[in-house]
């Protein structure tokens, strides 16, 4: 529901310390996305929010030697549990069946009103309104279907043995998400967690210079460049 624009002002705090590249997504299922991940970001560092969090950790899972490391902020390395994971699919199916009828509109007004986003200013809730207004709806329930958190198999047990460094990051009102970054932390050999103060589920549109510090320093101390 974002545009690869929504990274501009933590790319702008990073101008000179380190070169990024934000990657506009032409595929909207997740071999799709996984395949231009693979291909943009060779030899990098990726960073990635909430479902491109997931997509970012599956990319560097899949072939850990093509990347440098890997960052997630508000991301969770799936659902452990069957039962809670396959009513999580059920739902997603059906809302997915209701964006593609639905007028983009609808779907934007739907998307704003989660409680993961009630924390966000209004200012900054339109300023994200015409990126998502820009998405198309069957593009976006076709990422739903294939990408979604009930249809992902859990990879937890794939990081105990991940090599890369990983930063897991959160905001610190988003406290499902920051369980799950520690979790991540935890559990991967070179993982360590990071929460961002006064920020939630977002904390790279709410607080992007303090998310640009963190990378900064993962760079220089975790990955060495």
């Amino acid at each position: 529901m974002q545009p690869a624009q929504a990274w501009a002002a933590v790319a702008e705090a990073l101008r000179g310390r380190a070169e990024t590249r934000l990657l506009e997504h032409s595929e909207h299922r997740l071999e799709g996305r996984l395949s231009e991940i693979a291909a943009a970001g060779e030899g990098a560092v990726l960073v990635g929010y909430s479902l491109g969090g997931r997509l970012a950790l599956r990319a560097v899972l899949r072939d850990p030697p093509r990347f440098a490391g890997l960052v997630t902020v508000g991301a969770t390395a799936g659902i452990d549990d069957p039962v809670t994971r396959s009513a999580r699919a059920e739902a997603d199916d059906r809302l997915a069946s209701w964006m593609e009828a639905a007028p983009i509109e609808d779907i934007v007004a739907v998307w704003e009103r989660q409680p993961l986003f009630a924390d966000q200013s209004e200012t900054l809730v339109e300023a994200q309104r015409a990126g998502r207004l820009a998405q198309d709806p069957r593009e976006l329930a076709a990422l739903l279907r294939s990408a979604g958190q009930g249809v992902l198999d859990p990879v937890w047990h794939e990081l105990l043995e991940f090599e890369l460094p990983l930063l897991a990051i959160a905001g610190a009102r988003d406290e499902g998400y920051t369980a799950a970054a520690q979790r991540l932390a935890d559990t991967a050999p070179r993982g360590r967690a990071a929460i961002v103060e006064d920020a939630g589920h977002a904390p790279q549109l709410q607080q992007p210079d303090a998310v640009a510090r963190l990378l900064a320093d993962f760079l220089d101390h975790d990955v060495g460049q």
